[in-house]
């Protein structure tokens, strides 16, 4: 059977080069979109990275200037600073 092609269509090397071109500019818009939603998404990151540090500073100085081993000073037992333990209430036998 004799395939007939439209008057205006193009030969089919010049149509295969369109083609690649086509798929090659999509290919590279594709790429740079991809790089700046990228660069955007890490630069947020960093940015909530920063904002967490910079919030939690006081917290991690309390941290670093407790005691070594993580025992109460009898000071700050006494100022009530401190609280740990268990207590037990005991019925009498009486």
């Amino acid at each position: 059977m004799l395939k007939i092609s439209p008057p205006n269509a193009l030969p089919g090397l010049i149509r295969k080069a369109v083609r690649l071109l086509v798929a090659a500019t999509l290919i590279g818009l594709t790429l740079m979109f991809s790089v700046v939603i990228f660069s955007v998404v890490a630069i947020l990151g960093a940015t909530a990275l920063c904002y967490l540090w910079w919030k939690t500073r006081k917290l991690r100085k309390a941290l670093r200037d407790q005691t070594p081993g993580g025992r109460a000073t009898e000071e700050q037992v006494s100022r009530g600073q401190i609280i740990e333990g268990e207590a037990v209430r005991v019925k009498d036998a009486d």
